[in-house]
């Protein structure tokens, strides 16, 4: 089969023709028929100093995607072939005391597709049954593959009520974007989004954002306390990563609100604790995948219902042959969710 692979300790990847994998009696072979980039692999890609301790090329990557059941091992009873089928990507040891008490989403063994295994940038693709999500027959490929990363911004958004709440959703890469939509579709009351690229705010705006605020150009904190009478945001969710655009989420959570962060900084970020954690007697939350499987049950609900329109996210459709543009485009910010198809 045809797959991209990180070939190299280096920056870039390539298109190899490799065997298609042989499937152990739990798991199951895919077909392909979408898969999106993530920020993830762009770090692999670029390869930049987390994915240099952490992932061990040669071997093929990517995570997000949908396909059809084309083979089932001797063991596996909860999908059949011809099946339509995504997967949560974290394969959890299920005997730690996390998973032991039903937190598999941050299982202290968890291992990623694509990541710590062999990954879905691929014509085919074999997981164990149990990480596997099935999709509704008319659901889109292009749709079904981006679920994943929807459950990141379903699981953020919700870690906590945002009914009638305002949002600050704070870097809006295709999560960030994302997030937007599913806030809106919760009842909050507005959302803001923050951002330094015109264009992914332009998205934003199309799912949902009520106010755009580009922080080359305005002072985040400023727009905060104008829009709020210098009472804040009810909810923060982080999504950049940046040191300066977490400080500022900080500063502009209201007093008792909530700042979820998803964004993953590669550095250390200094943070008041005294001013705007404990003094404004704050919940921080850490937020990591997705609850196996309560927000796949979300994510598929909100779109099942029309209450989220992820369509305009997608913003381009590519030959697995074209990854390389792909890639670009995503490293320049010039996209939302790319999609390539095998």
């Amino acid at each position: 089969m045809k797959a991209l692979v990180k070939h190299h300790r280096g920056y870039g990847a390539e298109l190899q023709s490799v065997n298609i994998p042989k499937i152990k009696e739990d798991e199951v072979l895919i077909k392909v028929k979408a898969t999106s980039i993530c920020g993830t692999d762009v770090h692999i890609y670029a390869w930049d100093g987390w994915s240099q301790g952490r992932v061990n090329p040669p071997y093929v990557f990517g995570h997000e995607f949908s396909g059809e059941v084309v083979e089932i091992g001797s063991k596996v009873t909860s999908v059949k072939t011809g099946d339509y089928v995504s997967a949560e990507t974290h394969i959890v040891c299920g005997t730690c005391p996390q998973c032991l008490t039903g937190q598999y989403h941050i299982c202290k063994n968890t291992q990623i597709i694509g990541v710590d295994t062999q990954g879905c940038f691929a014509e085919y693709v074999a997981l164990p049954a149990g990480n596997l999500w099935k999709n509704p027959k008319d659901m889109p490929y292009d749709v079904a593959s981006i679920q994943e990363p929807m459950g990141n911004a379903v699981h953020t958004v919700l870690a906590g009520d945002v009914v009638g709440k305002t949002v600050a959703v704070i870097g809006c890469g295709p999560i960030g974007i994302l997030a937007v939509g599913v806030a809106k579709a919760a009842g909050a009351a507005g959302v803001i989004a923050i951002d330094v690229n015109d264009y992914r705010l332009q998205l934003a705006k199309q799912m949902g954002a009520a106010t755009l605020v580009n922080s080359k150009h305005d002072d985040p904190l400023q727009v905060v306390e104008n829009l709020a009478g210098g009472n804040g945001v009810d909810v923060v969710c982080e999504m950049s990563g940046h040191p300066t655009a977490i400080n500022k989420g900080f500063k502009m959570v209201t007093n008792g609100g909530r700042v979820s962060i998803l964004s993953l900084p590669v550095k250390p970020v200094e943070i008041n604790i005294t001013d705007d954690i404990v003094f404004k007697g704050i919940t921080v939350q850490g937020i990591t995948g997705r609850q196996m499987f309560k927000t796949w049950q979300q994510v598929s609900s909100l779109l099942a219902s029309g209450q989220v329109d992820v369509r305009p996210v997608i913003t381009h459709h590519l030959p697995l042959e074209e990854f390389e543009k792909g890639f670009d485009l995503m490293i320049k910010g010039a996209c939302g969710k790319v999609v390539l198809q095998p």
